[in-house]
């Protein structure tokens, strides 16, 4: 039997017509006892942003404010990750130490020049934080001392990064409100806040 196919409804798009972009809704408020889940940004469910090692730091800089993100991942021509590069990058001693040694002015600086290496870059396993507390999150930044850790997953014989997790994100859902971006001060603060509860 044939089937009969008609054309569907069409309409003019409005002039205010947005786009639906996928969206990682993590809970507003957790407690240290919450899934660990319930923290991480889930790149599945939500676009990670990007730079190039060949963007000038001003370029990265923009992309983080229009996207309203600190943190890009730094992906090479072939599809890999390079590197991170974070607001904290961009706004330290990095820039000006480049500038300096090479004699180039600030403008020329590029995300190479200032981003992390992605062999300095440590990974979080995903079946680990699928089991896992907000608590152990917690715990596994704080012993390293760093802002952020990545989640990855196995895929056809290589490594994924399927997440992350970040210190300010942590922060603003246990509703404990940082006002410094330097990792031991934020501990401390974390630390202070949480005994008062």
């Amino acid at each position: 039997m044939t089937m009969t196919y008609t054309h569907l409804p069409s309409r003019n798009l409005d002039m205010s017509a947005g786009l639906l972009r996928p969206a990682c809704v993590l809970p507003e408020r957790v407690g240290l006892d919450n899934p660990a889940l319930d923290v991480m940004t889930d790149f599945r469910r939500m676009t990670a942003f990007i730079a190039t090692p060949g963007d000038t730091i001003q370029q990265a800089e923009e992309r983080m404010l229009r996207r309203k993100v600190r943190l890009l991942f730094v992906m090479d021509g072939q599809d890999r990750v390079a590197g991170l590069v974070t607001s904290t990058d961009i706004h330290g001693e990095k820039p000006l130490q480049v500038v300096q040694s090479r004699g180039i002015r600030r403008d020329e600086v590029l995300v190479a020049d200032i981003m992390t290496p992605v062999e300095r870059l440590e990974a979080v396993d995903y079946d680990d934080i699928a089991h896992a507390r907000v608590g152990h999150v917690l715990e596994t930044l704080k012993v390293r001392g760093r802002q952020h850790a990545l989640v990855i997953e196995h895929a056809d014989g290589r490594q994924m990064v399927r997440g992350l997790l970040s210190l300010s994100q942590l922060c603003k859902q246990l509703g404990v409100t940082v006002e410094t971006t330097e990792v031991a001060h934020t501990f401390t603060e974390i630390e202070r806040h949480l005994a008062h509860i």
